[in-house]
């Protein structure tokens, strides 16, 4: 009885409309995400009015470091969260749990661990990702305050898709929607009221994400949970890390390869243009992310209800799913694109408005931006191998597009004579090739071939290993 009414409590996707039922969970996450971009970049707007632009390029330098904090949560977030998608389609209520549970203890794990890492060897670091010695102050302060609350930040990001997949995208909204909230409310009253610069916006982040922390735990504790947070679940097994671990390799591997490609970024634009260039990625950096949350938003919304359908042998609804996906995200795109392209200008006055950083903005944004339409395609891939379990595939085109392509070309382009507009061209190239190859090979790979898979005749429920060996077989 205690099963089948947690089993009420979370959504059945298996039944109804499939864009509703992704829209249901996108337009929360969209928003969700939205909010949680708004941690970082209400940062860089408020440090970007402070005399100067070396305050916002310090910040820069510390992105990649967050990335790859985010990358661990992600690793654990979005590799456990499909696995209890998939769980709870099969029935597996039990099994479901444990995930959850064994997902919040690597997420304590690799918390602490990176802390203690990124502060015995800071200093090594910014100077590595691109600091001069004007810059590195600024870099320092913030990370330093940072990573203090990097446990925070794990729990937060890392456990709320296990809400998500439960099918509370509203209230998984709620969880960024409180830390960003106490966000805005801090950054002034720490930046400017007591005058703590960097540190006060580092401060008022970690408050900030340990809020949203605390929320998460509330609710995956509480009774109205379907899927609740047991110290029984809390306990690594072997095989269920392993799972966990690979389905999420390719969230991580997509944020080490960001994190890679920013390092490098920053690096060439330092060599081959200086501290103004790099505040000019900042701003850059902060508009793609802005811009692409919403992409980002349905095709994560996308992943409980193809894993879910997957689970209960409900193909072709896995297939209008992804055929929605496709549509939504692909006229977005092209509409953002050409609004980004003609109109760059008021976008890097909301980071700062010095006229030098201006006029290279808009030439970076015009060359960079080139082919952002053509980045749906790899989320539109890259969802759909993870939603449905297909690790290998979504790890390989994560590290495709940013390692194999866009980190030679960075390096590449300019030493043949481009500079810096070398680094900004290596992004369109990369959303090309990339992005166009990801979504063909899950066309290929998963779309064609689940419209072949029937359910075994005379059989009430699909036989998943038959299924599963029919898709991999074609």
């Amino acid at each position: 009885m205690r099963n089948q009414a947690a089993e009420a409590a979370g959504r059945d996707f298996s039944h109804g409309s499939v864009s509703r039922s992704i829209l249901h969970m996108a337009l929360p996450m969209t928003a969700a995400q939205l909010i949680n971009i708004l941690y970082n970049i209400v940062d860089r707007m408020y440090l970007g009015r402070l005399p100067g632009h070396l305050a916002l390029t310090g910040l820069g330098l510390c992105l990649p470091v967050i990335s790859i904090i985010m990358g661990f949560a992600n690793l654990c977030g979005t590799g456990g969260a499909p696995l209890c998608s998939i769980c709870r389609g099969r029935g597996e209520h039990s099994e479901a749990e444990a995930v959850m549970g064994n997902s919040f203890t690597l997420l304590l794990i690799f918390g602490v661990g990176v802390s203690l890492f990124c502060l015995a060897f800071q200093r090594p670091i910014l100077y590595l990702f691109g600091a001069s010695g004007q810059t590195y102050p600024y870099a320092r302060d913030y990370l330093t305050v940072y990573l203090l609350g990097t446990v925070f930040v794990m729990i937060g990001l890392g456990m709320n898709p296990f809400i998500n997949a439960q099918g509370f995208s509203g209230m998984g909204m709620l969880t960024v929607a409180l830390g960003a909230v106490v966000n805005i409310l801090l950054d002034p009253i720490f930046i400017f009221k007591l005058n703590l610069g960097v540190r006060g916006a580092a401060l008022a982040t970690i408050i900030s994400q340990g809020c949203s922390a605390a929320w998460v735990l509330l609710f995956l504790t509480g009774k109205r949970a379907a899927l609740r947070l047991r110290p029984g679940a809390l306990r690594l097994q072997a095989r269920r890390v392993g799972r966990i671990l690979s389905l999420g390799l390719s969230g991580f591997v997509m944020a080490l390869t960001n994190s890679l490609v920013q390092i490098l970024c920053n690096a060439s634009l330092q060599h081959y243009g200086g501290d103004l260039y790099v505040g000019v990625m900042t701003v850059v950096n902060s508009v793609r992310e802005v811009i692409s949350m919403p992409v980002s938003g349905v095709t994560h919304g996308c992943q409980p209800v193809l894993g879910y359908n997957y689970g209960a042998g409900e193909y072709e609804r896995v297939r209008r799913g992804i055929r929605f996906t496709a549509a939504v995200t692909v006229g977005y795109s092209v509409a953002v694109w050409l609004l980004t392209v003609l109109f760059p200008e008021p976008l890097i006055r909301i980071f700062n408005d010095e006229p030098d950083l201006i006029a290279e903005g808009v030439r970076a944004f015009r060359l960079y931006f080139a082919a952002f339409f053509c980045m749906c395609f790899q989320f539109i891939g890259q969802s759909t191998f993870v939603g449905l379990g297909k690790s290998r595939q979504a790890v390989f085109f994560s590290l495709l597009r940013k390692a194999f392509i866009v980190a030679p070309l960075t390096l590449l382009l300019p030493a043949l004579g481009l500079g810096v507009d070398g680094v900004y061209l290596a992004e369109p190239i990369s959303n090309v090739v990339g992005g166009v190859s990801c979504a063909v090979t899950m066309y290929v790979m998963v779309y064609r071939p689940l419209g072949r898979v029937r359910r075994s005749p005379g059989r009430a429920e699909p036989d998943f290993k038959t299924a599963e060996n029919e898709v991999e077989q074609i």
